[in-house]
């Protein structure tokens, strides 16, 4: 029977390469003021650690912890499990994958910790065996979703995090995964100066010209990409992204963003009818 133990949160580490995002947001500020008021309801899951007597590894709970530590608590409960690296890792991403709100980067690297942590296990125990495959990491998405997914952990930060805001697909995502780090630099690059984003049909291109953007002028053969008007492309209205992000909290994504303009577009449409009245 497991029972709770109270820890020093000085004593608490994270999962070292842990894939979830702790961000402090308006979700974060809510938690730290529930645990303020009511204290830790969920109690944290945490290893030993291999190398500190009294030293623990956080296996769930990292934004709990996050949030305790905002809220100046010094001890948490927790749930002692003495367990390998490799099955703390499968516990880690299986208890976090159901949230509702996980970015495609934070899939990712999820997918990739779990892959790499039975592969380890199979070798070590036999339990898993040598073919093992991406079918074994996913309740929800198939085997084949799993493997695009980690090919997205081969995306530099720039792109990884224009991914997360949504501007780009995630079928772009991987296909510009396969270009070098030099040539998707070039594209990160490229979107910034010309305020645009591959479709998925450039994605590829780039994808398969990678053999002669690498030996020529990278730059010049992305901008030249990009810069191709897309498929039933209409006449838009540009504006700059530092015109109004003032406007929005600091951690709204460009979905926000973007909804909360058609909501005002939508409150000032029914304003001028209401004055036309």
């Amino acid at each position: 029977m497991n029972t709770t133990t109270n820890i020093a949160i000085a004593n608490l580490h994270p999962f070292e390469g842990h894939p979830y995002q702790v961000r402090d947001d308006a979700e974060m500020d809510a938690l730290v003021e529930s645990i303020r008021e009511h204290g830790i309801l969920t109690p944290l899951i945490v290893r030993p650690s291999e190398d500190t007597p009294n030293e623990y590894e956080v296996i769930s709970g990292h934004r709990r912890l996050h949030a305790a530590q905002k809220a100046g608590i010094v001890e948490v409960p927790a749930f002692i499990h003495t367990v390998s690296r490799e099955e703390a890792a499968i516990q880690l991403v299986d208890s976090n994958l159901h949230r509702e709100h996980i970015l495609p980067s934070e899939k990712a690297f999820a997918y990739k910790l779990k892959f790499d942590a039975l592969k380890h296990q199979g070798r070590a125990s036999g339990q898993v065996g040598p073919k093992l495959t991406v079918d074994a990491i996913s309740e929800e998405d198939s085997g084949r979703q799993v493997k695009r997914y980690i090919r997205l952990t081969h995306l530099i930060p720039p792109l990884l995090t224009l991914m997360d805001e949504g501007r780009i697909a995630f079928s772009v995502g991987v296909e510009l995964s396969y270009l070098s780090q030099h040539e998707q630099r070039a594209v990160a690059d490229a979107i910034e100066l010309y305020d645009c984003t591959p479709s998925y049909s450039q994605a590829c291109r780039m994808r398969k010209e990678s053999e002669m953007l690498y030996a020529g002028d990278t730059a010049k053969i992305v901008a030249s990409v990009l810069s191709e008007p897309k498929p039933n492309q209409r006449e838009q209205i540009r504006l700059r992204r530092d015109d109004f992000r003032s406007y929005f909290p600091a951690d709204y994504t460009d979905k926000q963003i973007k909804e909360d303009i058609i909501a005002g577009l939508n409150l000032l449409k029914k304003q001028r009818y209401r004055d036309a009245r």
